[in-house]
Protein backbone atom coordinates (compact mmCIF):
# COMPACT_ATOMS: atom_id res chain seq x y z
CA UNK A 1 0.00 0.00 0.00
CA UNK A 2 1.41 3.50 -1.06
CA UNK A 3 2.22 5.66 1.88
CA UNK A 4 -0.34 8.27 1.13
CA UNK A 5 -2.62 5.55 1.00
CA UNK A 6 -1.91 4.71 4.40
CA UNK A 7 -2.76 8.31 5.79
CA UNK A 8 -6.06 8.28 4.14
CA UNK A 9 -7.14 5.42 5.99
CA UNK A 10 -6.15 6.90 9.09
CA UNK A 11 -7.47 10.09 8.31
CA UNK A 12 -10.94 8.45 7.19
CA UNK A 13 -10.85 6.79 10.61
CA UNK A 14 -10.60 9.20 12.89
CA UNK A 15 -13.03 11.03 10.67
CA UNK A 16 -15.33 8.68 11.72
CA UNK A 17 -14.82 9.19 15.23
CA UNK A 18 -14.60 13.02 15.72
CA UNK A 19 -17.65 15.35 14.98
CA UNK A 20 -14.76 18.48 13.85
CA UNK A 21 -11.52 18.92 12.71
CA UNK A 22 -8.83 19.98 14.70
CA UNK A 23 -6.84 22.92 13.55
CA UNK A 24 -3.78 22.76 16.79
CA UNK A 25 -1.94 19.57 17.02
CA UNK A 26 0.30 18.46 20.15
CA UNK A 27 3.36 16.26 20.55
CA UNK A 28 3.26 15.96 24.04
CA UNK A 29 6.80 14.41 25.56
CA UNK A 30 7.63 12.62 28.24
CA UNK A 31 5.70 13.88 31.45
CA UNK A 32 3.84 16.28 30.07
CA UNK A 33 0.74 14.19 28.92
CA UNK A 34 -0.93 15.89 31.64
CA UNK A 35 -1.99 18.81 28.88
CA UNK A 36 -4.04 16.64 27.25
CA UNK A 37 -6.06 15.69 29.89
CA UNK A 38 -7.46 19.64 30.24
CA UNK A 39 -9.08 18.65 26.63
CA UNK A 40 -12.80 19.55 27.00
CA UNK A 41 -15.67 17.59 25.05
CA UNK A 42 -12.41 14.80 24.13
CA UNK A 43 -12.26 11.28 22.33
CA UNK A 44 -9.94 9.33 23.43
CA UNK A 45 -8.68 7.01 21.03
CA UNK A 46 -5.83 4.41 21.95
CA UNK A 47 -2.91 3.91 19.28
CA UNK A 48 -3.60 0.28 18.73
CA UNK A 49 -7.30 1.27 17.43
CA UNK A 50 -5.89 3.13 14.85
CA UNK A 51 -4.57 1.79 11.99
CA UNK A 52 -1.03 2.15 10.84
CA UNK A 53 -0.01 3.37 13.99
CA UNK A 54 2.78 2.38 15.83
CA UNK A 55 2.77 2.01 19.71
CA UNK A 56 4.41 4.06 22.14
CA UNK A 57 6.42 1.86 24.96
CA UNK A 58 8.23 4.43 26.75
CA UNK A 59 7.21 5.14 30.46
CA UNK A 60 5.53 8.38 30.77
CA UNK A 61 3.87 7.94 27.98
CA UNK A 62 0.29 6.92 27.54
CA UNK A 63 -0.17 6.35 24.16
CA UNK A 64 -3.24 7.56 22.95
CA UNK A 65 -4.69 10.66 21.14
CA UNK A 66 -7.62 12.89 22.69
CA UNK A 67 -8.91 15.30 20.14
CA UNK A 68 -11.38 18.13 21.66
CA UNK A 69 -11.58 21.49 22.79
CA UNK A 70 -8.94 23.40 24.36
CA UNK A 71 -9.16 27.72 25.64
CA UNK A 72 -11.80 27.71 22.38
CA UNK A 73 -9.43 25.62 19.98
CA UNK A 74 -10.08 22.71 18.43
CA UNK A 75 -6.95 20.18 19.01
CA UNK A 76 -5.42 16.95 18.91
CA UNK A 77 -2.96 15.74 21.33
CA UNK A 78 -0.94 12.66 21.31
CA UNK A 79 -0.01 11.68 25.16
CA UNK A 80 3.18 10.15 24.03
CA UNK A 81 5.16 9.90 21.05
CA UNK A 82 7.27 7.37 19.31
CA UNK A 83 11.13 7.36 19.02
CA UNK A 84 13.46 6.24 16.58
CA UNK A 85 15.17 4.36 19.63
CA UNK A 86 12.10 1.99 20.68
CA UNK A 87 12.79 0.40 17.11
CA UNK A 88 10.33 2.30 14.95
CA UNK A 89 11.55 3.42 11.53
CA UNK A 90 11.31 7.56 11.44
CA UNK A 91 8.19 7.23 9.03
CA UNK A 92 6.18 5.31 11.60
CA UNK A 93 8.18 8.44 14.67
CA UNK A 94 6.54 10.95 12.07
CA UNK A 95 3.65 9.38 10.94
CA UNK A 96 1.41 11.24 13.19
CA UNK A 97 2.58 14.59 11.97
CA UNK A 98 1.12 13.53 8.54
CA UNK A 99 -2.27 12.67 9.69
CA UNK A 100 -2.33 15.83 11.63
CA UNK A 101 -1.72 17.64 8.36
CA UNK A 102 -4.32 15.60 6.71
CA UNK A 103 -7.24 16.10 9.29
CA UNK A 104 -6.67 19.88 8.66
CA UNK A 105 -4.04 20.67 11.50
CA UNK A 106 -2.26 24.43 10.46
CA UNK A 107 -0.29 24.29 13.50
CA UNK A 108 1.92 22.30 15.95
CA UNK A 109 3.18 22.74 19.46
CA UNK A 110 5.76 20.24 20.49
CA UNK A 111 7.34 19.46 23.45
CA UNK A 112 9.74 17.48 25.26
CA UNK A 113 11.57 16.63 28.22
CA UNK A 114 15.57 17.86 27.37
CA UNK A 115 19.01 17.82 29.43
CA UNK A 116 20.16 21.15 30.00
CA UNK A 117 23.69 21.91 28.53
CA UNK A 118 23.68 26.14 29.42
CA UNK A 119 25.13 26.55 32.92
CA UNK A 120 22.56 29.46 33.24
CA UNK A 121 19.48 26.85 32.89
CA UNK A 122 18.17 24.84 35.99
CA UNK A 123 16.32 21.81 36.31
CA UNK A 124 12.62 22.84 35.96
CA UNK A 125 13.00 25.57 33.26
CA UNK A 126 10.90 25.82 30.13
CA UNK A 127 12.73 26.40 27.23
CA UNK A 128 11.44 28.18 24.02
CA UNK A 129 13.23 26.33 20.90
CA UNK A 130 14.76 28.75 18.39
CA UNK A 131 16.43 26.06 16.32
CA UNK A 132 17.81 22.53 16.11
CA UNK A 133 20.72 20.68 15.59
CA UNK A 134 20.17 17.37 13.85
CA UNK A 135 23.02 15.21 15.61
CA UNK A 136 21.09 11.83 14.89
CA UNK A 137 22.62 11.27 11.28
CA UNK A 138 19.39 10.08 10.24
CA UNK A 139 16.27 12.27 8.14
CA UNK A 140 12.98 11.27 8.01
CA UNK A 141 12.79 12.55 4.13
CA UNK A 142 15.05 10.15 3.07
CA UNK A 143 13.64 8.09 0.46
CA UNK A 144 10.67 9.10 -2.30
CA UNK A 145 9.66 12.10 -2.02
CA UNK A 146 5.96 12.15 -0.67
CA UNK A 147 4.92 15.37 -3.20
CA UNK A 148 1.14 15.33 -1.79
CA UNK A 149 2.69 16.86 1.64
CA UNK A 150 5.90 18.83 0.12
CA UNK A 151 8.66 19.61 -2.03
CA UNK A 152 11.98 17.60 -2.47
CA UNK A 153 13.93 19.91 -0.05
CA UNK A 154 12.56 21.88 2.06
CA UNK A 155 13.54 25.44 3.88
CA UNK A 156 14.61 24.93 7.13
CA UNK A 157 15.60 28.29 7.87
CA UNK A 158 12.50 29.03 10.24
CA UNK A 159 11.73 25.48 11.61
CA UNK A 160 10.28 27.33 14.50
CA UNK A 161 7.65 30.00 13.95
CA UNK A 162 9.34 33.25 15.01
CA UNK A 163 5.58 34.50 15.18
CA UNK A 164 4.42 31.57 17.56
CA UNK A 165 7.90 32.27 19.39
CA UNK A 166 7.20 35.96 20.27
CA UNK A 167 3.65 34.74 21.29
CA UNK A 168 4.73 32.40 24.23
CA UNK A 169 7.30 35.08 25.52
CA UNK A 170 4.25 37.38 25.34
CA UNK A 171 2.07 35.01 27.47
CA UNK A 172 5.03 34.01 29.49
CA UNK A 173 5.27 38.06 30.84
CA UNK A 174 1.53 38.34 31.16
CA UNK A 175 1.23 35.27 33.10
CA UNK A 176 4.77 35.55 35.46
CA UNK A 177 5.95 32.23 34.26
CA UNK A 178 9.88 32.15 33.52
CA UNK A 179 10.98 31.11 30.15
CA UNK A 180 14.38 30.55 28.60
CA UNK A 181 15.35 30.49 24.81
CA UNK A 182 17.99 28.02 23.21
CA UNK A 183 19.21 25.32 20.37
CA UNK A 184 17.60 21.73 21.09
CA UNK A 185 20.21 19.29 19.84
CA UNK A 186 18.34 15.84 19.15
CA UNK A 187 20.32 13.01 19.34
CA UNK A 188 19.10 8.98 18.87
CA UNK A 189 19.56 7.52 22.66
CA UNK A 190 18.34 5.78 24.44
CA UNK A 191 21.53 6.05 26.36
CA UNK A 192 22.26 9.29 27.96
CA UNK A 193 25.45 11.45 26.54
CA UNK A 194 28.88 10.83 27.81
CA UNK A 195 30.33 14.51 29.72
CA UNK A 196 33.29 14.81 26.51
CA UNK A 197 29.84 14.39 24.56
CA UNK A 198 28.22 17.04 26.35
CA UNK A 199 31.15 19.31 26.43
CA UNK A 200 31.16 19.01 22.37
CA UNK A 201 27.51 20.21 22.12
CA UNK A 202 28.16 23.10 24.48
CA UNK A 203 31.13 24.28 21.75
CA UNK A 204 28.95 23.71 18.70
CA UNK A 205 26.28 25.86 20.39
CA UNK A 206 23.71 23.57 22.19
CA UNK A 207 21.46 24.45 24.54
CA UNK A 208 19.84 21.40 25.57
CA UNK A 209 19.60 17.72 24.42
CA UNK A 210 17.24 15.05 23.82
CA UNK A 211 16.12 12.01 21.88
CA UNK A 212 13.37 13.24 20.17
CA UNK A 213 11.27 16.24 18.74
CA UNK A 214 13.80 16.89 15.58
CA UNK A 215 12.28 14.16 13.12
CA UNK A 216 8.78 15.69 13.56
CA UNK A 217 9.40 18.83 13.12
CA UNK A 218 11.25 18.06 9.78
CA UNK A 219 8.11 16.39 8.59
CA UNK A 220 6.37 19.40 9.95
CA UNK A 221 7.86 21.95 7.55
CA UNK A 222 7.83 19.64 4.96
CA UNK A 223 4.11 20.00 4.96
CA UNK A 224 3.69 23.36 5.58
CA UNK A 225 2.82 23.03 9.14
CA UNK A 226 4.01 26.22 11.91
CA UNK A 227 5.54 25.01 14.84
CA UNK A 228 6.51 26.05 18.35
CA UNK A 229 8.31 24.07 20.25
CA UNK A 230 9.17 24.42 24.08
CA UNK A 231 11.51 21.87 25.99
CA UNK A 232 11.39 21.16 29.75
CA UNK A 233 14.56 21.14 31.31
CA UNK A 234 14.32 17.76 33.48
CA UNK A 235 17.75 17.41 34.80
CA UNK A 236 21.45 19.54 34.17
CA UNK A 237 23.25 16.73 31.06
CA UNK A 238 26.26 14.54 32.35
CA UNK A 239 29.11 16.61 33.36
CA UNK A 240 27.32 19.54 34.54
CA UNK A 241 25.23 17.91 37.05
CA UNK A 242 26.82 15.94 39.44
CA UNK A 243 24.04 13.37 39.97
CA UNK A 244 23.76 10.00 37.89
CA UNK A 245 20.86 10.86 35.47
CA UNK A 246 17.97 8.70 35.02
CA UNK A 247 14.27 8.49 33.77
CA UNK A 248 12.88 8.87 37.09
CA UNK A 249 14.17 12.40 37.54
CA UNK A 250 13.14 13.23 34.54
CA UNK A 251 9.30 12.46 35.36
CA UNK A 252 10.05 13.91 38.89
CA UNK A 253 11.06 17.49 37.22
CA UNK A 254 8.23 17.33 34.53
CA UNK A 255 5.48 16.64 37.56
CA UNK A 256 7.22 19.41 39.77
CA UNK A 257 7.05 22.18 36.83
CA UNK A 258 3.56 20.94 35.29
CA UNK A 259 1.35 23.54 36.82
CA UNK A 260 3.41 26.20 34.93
CA UNK A 261 3.50 24.17 31.80
CA UNK A 262 -0.23 23.83 31.44
CA UNK A 263 -1.05 27.52 31.84
CA UNK A 264 1.89 28.87 29.62
CA UNK A 265 0.48 26.10 26.61
CA UNK A 266 -2.93 26.72 27.30
CA UNK A 267 -2.90 30.45 27.72
CA UNK A 268 -1.02 30.22 24.41
CA UNK A 269 -3.39 28.35 22.53
CA UNK A 270 -6.13 30.55 23.27
CA UNK A 271 -4.02 33.17 21.80
CA UNK A 272 -3.00 31.44 18.56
Amino acid sequence: MKFNEKVQQTREYLLSRINQCPSIGLVLGSGLGILADEIENSITISYDEIPHFPVSTVTGHKGRIVIGDLKGKHVIAMQGRFHYYEGHSLEAVTYPIRVMKALGVKQIIVTNAAGGINPAFKPGDLMIIQDHINLTSQNPLIGPNEEEFGERFPDMSEAYSKKLSALTKEVAVKEKIKVVEGVYTGVLGPSYETPAEIKFLGIIGASAVGMSTVPEVIVARHCGLEVLGISCISNMAAGISEQSLTHDEVMETTEKIKAQFLQLVKEVIAEM
